[in-house]
């Protein structure tokens, strides 16, 4: 009997230190109602520098093009994502564990790399930010370090809580999403003395067309690419997939839009410049203070499961906390002046990885999954890798010389890529698949289906 208690306990013990199922897949009963999701990764569309870079782009560019500008950035970041989504409710398994099926056991650890630096990166930018408009909306630029430290350590712990602690932090946020939604375009459209009015505004700023796609494209792609890490919870694939396409089709519209707005009416591209020219600095602080918030929250999230893929811990909440000690050091320092070379860069290396996820898994994959307790996994998949390095390699050239747009390029050659490399290595006799393990007898593959393990013949 005491026996008996003992092995109880140390199970509830072991699901209490994961209980985000971080290295493995997330069972139908853990599975969540798609309003939390899609309340979660709207939330995570928050983002207050999106409207930094809109209104940066908006003294580029007359009201037109900016809306054809955003128009085909968010389309090709909503499917994008939304395609993540629907694989990781169809596997119930994170970004990180997804690129582990794709590069193998040692492969994969670029992924985390990746996907965790830049989401660590990403976090002080978004405190260095924070920090940036409270201290200036209020007088206190002396004490900026502080004041981003405190809001840096503030944000973050609500990641240590896992994905309840950022639920609430996405329902309390709506209000503010709602004001702002509304006012900015609505005061820009006042000051440029009405809508037709926006539409004669001549830019007073150069940019590139495709490069400014790449901006809009590149201040959701590396979120977004972590998506997958809340669409896992989705009850199927379908509503991974609509959650997904919604959350950041809608978020990208109002945030960027938000900022072109201001900075075409006002022909300013600092954000904070534009809040107090239109009298909104008190409010624009609150909605800044929800915004980043949900935003941070998340971005930490992200890089702990990154961290406890890296080092194979089922726990991220020792990554969590170093991440935010590296994040507010850097933001501490003003990391935010690199801020438009960071979103290019983003646009351009991150999305042949979530190409990469989706090519493997329609290529290799299909419509069925092993279980991961299932595989023996290679240290590397060279078929995939060599297949990411030339969609990254073909994303930065189409970037140097303005060839269509980067982040679609290197999204679309990843996938084409799997299929050729693979295809070639398979002529070629070499085997590059993960071994499956611990089947049962004259049974063949054991795949992982949402609720249930299914047996394919």
């Amino acid at each position: 009997m005491n026996a008996e208690k003992a092995l109880n306990n140390e199970n509830s013990a072991n699901q209490s230190v994961d209980i985000d199922y971080t290295l493995t897949h997330v069972p139908h009963s853990a599975r969540k109602n798609w309003i939390a999701i899609f309340a979660v990764l709207l939330g995570f569309t928050f983002l207050a520098t999106t409207m930094s870079a809109g209104a940066n782009l908006g003294t580029a560019f007359n009201f037109s093009d900016l809306l054809s500008i955003l128009m085909i950035g968010s389309i090709i970041l909503s499917i994008y994502v939304a395609l993540l989504c629907w694989i990781s409710a169809k596997t119930g398994l994170n970004t990180i564990l997804l690129a582990r099926y794709s590069l193998g056991k040692i492969g994969s650890k670029w992924s985390d790399i990746v996907l965790g630096g830049t989401q660590v990166f990403w976090y002080a930018v978004q405190s260095a930010y924070m920090g940036t408009v409270f201290t200036q909306a209020l007088g206190l630029e002396n004490y900026y370090v502080p004041i981003t430290i405190f809001f840096s350590l503030f944000f973050g712990a609500f990641a240590i809580w896992g994905t309840r602690g950022m639920e609430i932090v996405a329902y309390a946020s709506i209000p503010a999403f709602l004001y702002l939604a509304y006012k900015i375009p609505a005061l820009s459209i006042e000051s440029a003395g009405g809508l037709k009015n926006m539409f004669l505004i001549e830019p007073t700023t150069t940019f590139s067309f495709t490069a400014a796609v790449t901006i809009v494209i590149g201040t959701f792609i590396s979120g977004g690419t972590n998506a997958p890490n809340w669409a896992r919870f989705a009850k199927t694939p379908k509503v991974g997939f609509m959650t997904g396409f919604l959350s950041f089709f809608i978020g990208t519209i109002v945030m960027s839009l938000s900022g072109m707005m201001g900075g075409l009416a006002l022909q300013q591209g600092d954000m904070v410049e534009i809040l107090f020219k239109m009298g909104i600095i008190v409010m624009g602080i609150i909605i800044l203070i929800f915004n980043i918030w949900t935003t941070n929250t998340a971005t930490a999230y992200s890089f702990g499961v990154a961290g406890a893929e890296f080092f194979n811990k089922p726990n991220k909440v020792p990554f969590v906390i170093g991440g935010l000690i590296i994040a507010t050091v850097m933001a501490a320092f003003g990391i935010y002046e690199i801020f438009i070379p960071f979103l290019i860069t983003l646009g351009i290396f991150i999305p042949p990885l979530g190409g990469l996820i989706i090519g493997d898994y329609l290529y290799t994959w299909r419509k069925s999954f092993p279980k991961i307790e299932h595989v023996k996994f290679r240290t590397v998949r060279y078929a995939n890798l060599i297949a990411y390095v030339l969609a990254t390699l073909g994303a930065y050239l189409s970037s140097k010389f303005e060839i269509g747009i980067p982040a679609l390029n290197g999204v679309v050659l990843a996938i084409v890529l799997v299929y050729i490399m693979n295809t070639v290595f398979k002529l070629l006799g070499i085997s590059d698949f993960h071994e499956i393990t611990d089947q049962p007898e004259n049974e063949s593959t054991v795949y992982y289906d949402n609720s249930k393990t299914t047996i394919q013949q």
